[in-house]
């Protein structure tokens, strides 16, 4: 029963003359969770946007700090069910599925 509470991602590409700075914020609550997603090019404003997912949607979330943990599980135990998949979140912050 692997629940994340919050998560938070930041990526960071130094070109020259835009450095770019991408940043998803993800956070559980009562009603589901909210992903909150910051897009910095250069000195131009941050581009923000959020959206929320229900509970009902995101019954067996894995978001990837759990699935890092459940793979060492899996590995330790040396075995791996057949047909193994998860709700995810994908980089643009949509809901997919994870295959093992």
């Amino acid at each position: 029963q692997l629940e994340t509470l919050e998560q938070e991602e930041q990526e960071c590409l130094e070109l020259t003359p835009h450095p770019t700075e991408k940043r998803t914020h993800i956070v559980s609550h009562q009603h589901g969770m909210t992903v909150t997603k910051t897009l910095q090019e250069g000195e131009a404003e941050p581009q923000c946007q959020s959206f929320s997912y229900s509970r009902a949607k995101l019954q067996g979330l894995l978001l990837e700090g759990a699935s890092l943990l459940l793979l060492r599980v899996l590995a330790r135990r040396q075995t791996m069910p057949p047909d193994l998949v998860f709700p995810a979140i994908d980089t643009e912050g949509d809901l997919c599925t994870s295959r093992y």
